[in-house]
């Protein structure tokens, strides 16, 4: 499979070393630097695009990839407020994207246990339900886009809670994310139950970025030849 990497960063390279493993080859590498590259002249030799870039230039990347005809796995946050004109876009193109918080199959995995501990925990009022998430300096947005996933989940289920916060808050029906940037972290994600006597937490610890990458590249031979939008549960059959 032929692969253009939009974003040529620490996640871009983790991708570049799991693909070439896997037997794929990069035929195209667009950053900062030669973001003028990145035509439809360039990306038409790839099978697939892997997009991770940042909040300000994920959206107009995307676009580009679906109005070239290529499918592209993104895993950019801090744009979801546009998602519904790409999602537009992906139909009037029957174009192909397939998007995620997080490419990592563990933390996929941690969605699913988060859902159904919701689930289990909602009757019980006297449990307080709330979040921290832990990522490197580098990291651009606050809260990460796990944690959002995570705590939209949690608030389909926890009816005592209406909204997240990503601050301290007094106000009861709040769900309160603490962000915290600290290198060399990769990534560490705690949902946790507290209550007078007792606490249950759920943790997601992220060792080095290569679940990501792994799962990015997944995610990739899975776009190939399909219209669509999905995500890592598609992709993954959960």
């Amino acid at each position: 499979m032929k692969i253009a990497l939009i974003g040529y960063g620490k996640m871009g390279k983790a991708i570049e070393e799991i693909a070439l493993t896997k037997g794929h080859e990069i035929v195209l590498k667009i950053d900062v630097q030669n973001s003028h590259e990145f035509t439809q002249q360039a990306v038409a030799h790839a099978n697939v695009a892997i997009e991770f870039t940042g909040p300000h230039s994920a959206f107009e990347n995307i676009k580009k990839c679906i109005e070239f005809g290529i499918p592209v796995v993104s895993g950019s946050t801090g744009w979801l407020e546009k998602f519904s004109e790409i999602e537009k876009l992906c139909n009037e193109k029957k174009g192909c994207l397939i998007y995620s918080s997080n490419y990592s199959i563990g933390v996929n995995l941690f969605f699913e246990v988060n859902k159904q501990l919701a689930k289990l925990m909602e009757p019980y009022e006297q449990y307080n339900v709330s979040m921290t998430e832990t990522h490197h300096t580098e990291k651009k947005d606050a809260p990460s886009g796990t944690a959002i996933s995570l705590a939209e989940q949690i608030l389909e289920s926890i009816g005592r809670k209406n909204k997240w916060v990503n601050a301290a808050s007094a106000t009861p029906t709040d769900l309160i994310i603490t962000s915290e940037r600290i290198d060399p972290a990769p990534g560490t994600h705690t949902v946790t139950y507290s209550s007078p006597i007792d606490t249950i937490e759920i943790t997601h610890t992220a060792h080095t970025r290569k679940g990501f990458a792994s799962g990015a590249v997944l995610a990739a031979e899975f776009a190939k030849g399909k219209n669509g939008i999905f995500n890592m549960k598609d992709v993954l059959g959960l």
